[in-house]
């Protein structure tokens, strides 16, 4: 046996010996650092400790890892109560990361748990001080002011919030349905009134050509030939002349005397 001819406490001091040179060093990959208090107290280094080889002390260190990546919180769909009494369902997304270990560790209990009820809290409060519009319409503000906030109460704890998007607004059935008449009615005014506007640039167009052939009397006997020729050039086996204004007066006048 390989420890055969030893005692029970060499056996026990060689363990002991393997355990502290095992946990002496530890291996701090890339996108994590540690935090470590010895006898209680914080080794501060400023960025935590690693990445690379860190030499720890067993028994009188405590270790904490903290991972410096970016993360998601999905903030669950809050019960939103608009400026204009409108009720609805929100839901967002949050990316944040750690940039202080230390201050996340020791400022607060659980930055993660924090940071996603800090979310909840204030995205009920920044949504129920808008009205319906302006939550469905102006979007890119409301994230950048919900990540100001955000940011400004987690800075403490170092954590650095880097966007916030709004994911979904849930709108009751009924109100769905009376937007969507609203959007339908407004599609249909638009389209009376670039439907009035084309009459009324149609009609300036033509009172523009009926003075123009008023004034000159041979336009309007070159708009009947051409008029002609575009006819005669259907394939139609009838044919329409044009009866000129100035002859149908004339036979008016006569008629008259007559």
């Amino acid at each position: 046996m390989l420890f055969e001819g030893f005692g029970i406490g060499t056996i026990a001091a060689i363990a002991a010996v393997a355990y502290i040179v095992f946990n002496i060093f530890r291996i701090v990959p890339q996108y994590e650092r540690l935090v470590i208090f010895r006898l209680g107290k914080l080794v501060y280094k400023a960025g935590g400790h690693g990445p690379g080889l860190v030499i720890v002390l067993p028994i009188i260190d405590q270790v904490r890892r903290v991972s410096i990546r970016t993360s998601v919180v999905d903030v669950p769909p809050q019960d939103i109560i608009t400026k204009d009494n409108v009720t609805l369902q929100v839901n967002a997304v949050i990316y944040y990361r750690v940039v202080d270990p230390e201050k996340s560790i020791n400022e607060v209990e659980d930055y993660m748990y924090a940071t996603g009820q800090l979310a909840q809290t204030t995205l009920r409060s920044v949504c129920g001080q808008m009205e319906l519009d302006e939550l469905l319409g102006h979007r890119d503000e409301i994230n950048e002011r919900l990540q100001k906030l955000l940011d400004a109460q987690t800075e403490p704890w170092g954590v650095k919030i880097g966007n916030v998007e709004l994911k979904n607004v849930d709108l009751p059935k009924d109100l769905q349905r009376a937007i969507g008449r609203q959007a339908e009615a407004e599609r249909e005014r638009r389209a009376k009134v670039i439907a009035a506007d084309g009459e009324l640039e149609a009609s300036v167009k033509l009172s523009q050509a009926a003075h123009q052939m008023s004034s000159e009397p041979n336009t309007l006997q070159l708009r009947y030939l051409q008029t002609l020729v575009e006819i005669s050039g259907e394939n139609t086996k009838t044919i329409i002349f044009p009866v000129p204004m100035d002859l149908i007066s004339l036979l008016e006048k006569a008629a008259s005397k007559s």
